[in-house]
């Protein structure tokens, strides 16, 4: 078993503290990285008259990828912060003009294009159940209309891997866990991945780019490839002991275990901070490193596990002593689910053109794809030990105003305010998200935690 003093981060080099750090500001983004049939909309709309007719969109989960109890939120700090960089610039409406995409009048709207309307949400970290509001955006038709693409493929990305990395945390039981998946995956999606999973509970990452633009903590030693650049073994050892110090961590597995293992004691000596195990039986290997590291005195040596893990694999490894994990291709393909299936869809929209007429709700009866009209906001119903008994979602009536999308219920509501008049109203830093994910964790019931298939932990109940 762990041991409960021991450093889940060992290497002297693991970088930053964990603390609450905002996004730095990045480019901006292309408002081109949309689907066009979101600028033909805009233009028929223009046309209509539709296209300022005040409109409420819903993000929802229509049901859970397979297998799974709960959903998790994640990528809404940059979500947001996306939004306030979208943009047509000159180049982009050059190419829009000359590709025939859309018309003059259309192009005039896009040179002007700010999101000026409301956004209500759930916080990253939140956990969620299917057919449960988790994002709403309300302003014209066309300028909501075009955000669709944007918010899906954060949202849907981000959350797909939270949710995988919320699994691996419930897993491994207290074990911390670093994200290292930055070479299976596109290497920017490795960035905001490492974000999703360090606010679900992982402990580090390998990606220094998390680490300088979210304040994720970072860490790393050696690959295989560093052996194998030396003479012997043991001189990869010496010169990385040498660089890094004795409490750095050797990685065991390039030719035979136990003589590396024998051998990184000598090179590093009592105070060898760990020992790496990325390929083979690792059940069994982990039981034999722990008895001969244990028989060379260094008790206090942690065996850190690595190798195509996923949630499965590390429960396999519970009664293994084992300190650490690291998990990369799993991570960051979601755990075999690499969307979260989330849908953007019209709910309401104003009955006339009028900046104060009245929504009424709008839905889709496509068999097998239904939406639910109507603004909605929901709540977690909590029993009296503070455990989550049911998501009850509500549907307003006509009169009600948008702020009461936020009200909720009796129980703790899951929407708070995100973004007002195109400006953002929701600040809450990486360490905050990372404290919330952990309190929605512990109002879950502990069935939820289950890796076997199961109904969502929480029903959703419709009002």
């Amino acid at each position: 078993m762990p041991r409960p003093d021991a450093n889940p981060l060992p290497d002297r080099r693991r970088a930053t503290p964990t603390v609450a750090v905002m996004p730095r500001p990045q480019p901006p983004v292309t408002s081109l990285l949309t689907d066009q049939y979101e600028l033909t909309m805009v233009e028929a709309a223009l046309r209509s008259g539709a296209a300022q007719r005040r409109s409420v969109f819903e993000v929802t989960a229509r049901r859970l990828p397979a297998g799974r109890r709960y959903g998790v939120m994640a990528g809404i700090d940059r979500l947001l912060a996306a939004i306030g960089r979208f943009r047509f610039d000159e180049e982009e409406l050059d190419h829009l003009g000359a590709a025939g995409i859309v018309n003059a009048e259309t192009l005039t709207f896009l040179a002007g294009y700010r999101f000026s309307g409301h956004i209500w949400g759930c916080q990253d970290g939140e956990v969620y159940s299917p057919d449960t509001p988790l994002l709403v955006v309300e302003g014209s038709f066309a300028e909501a209309v075009v955000l669709e693409t944007l918010v899906l493929s954060v949202l849907n990305h981000d959350c797909a891997i939270a949710a995988a990395a919320s699994r691996m945390v419930s897993a491994a039981g207290g074990r911390p866990l670093i994200e290292m998946g930055s070479r299976r995956t596109h290497e920017m999606a490795a960035v905001d991945g490492a974000l999703a999973a360090y606010i679900c509970g992982f402990d580090g990452t390998s990606n220094l780019e998390a680490g300088r633009r979210y304040g994720v903590p970072t860490l790393g030693t050696s690959a295989h490839s560093f052996t194998l650049a030396h003479d012997t073994e043991r001189e990869a050892f010496a010169a990385q002991v040498a660089a890094l110090g004795s409490g750095t961590t050797l990685l065991v597995d390039t030719y035979d275990v136990a003589d590396a293992v024998a051998t990184a004691v000598e090179v590093a000596g009592p105070g060898l901070g760990a020992v790496r195990l990325d390929s083979g039986d690792l059940l069994a290997l982990a039981f034999d490193v722990r008895a001969q590291l244990d028989e060379l005195g260094n008790v206090d040596t942690r065996i850190v596990v690595t190798g195509d893990l996923d949630e499965y694999a590390i429960a396999a490894l519970a009664a293994a002593p084992v300190d650490s994990y690291g998990v990369g291709t799993s991570l960051v393909t979601g755990s075999g689910a690499p969307t979260a299936g989330l849908v953007y869809k019209l709910v309401a929209r104003a009955v006339d053109g009028d900046p104060g007429a009245p929504v009424e709700a709008v839905a889709k009866r496509a068999p097998g794809k239904p939406s639910r009209g109507g603004r909605k906001t929901v709540w977690r119903r909590l029993a009296g030990s503070g455990r989550g008994v049911a998501d009850v979602v509500r549907v307003l009536d006509a009169a009600e105003p948008s702020d009461a999308i936020a009200a909720g219920g009796p129980g703790r509501p899951l929407l708070v305010p995100l973004m007002r008049e195109g400006q953002p109203v929701w600040t809450p830093g990486t360490a905050e998200s990372r404290k919330h994910h952990e309190e929605a964790m512990a109002q879950l019931p502990a069935h939820a935690r289950q890796l076997s298939p199961g109904d969502p932990a929480l029903p959703t109940l419709i009002t």
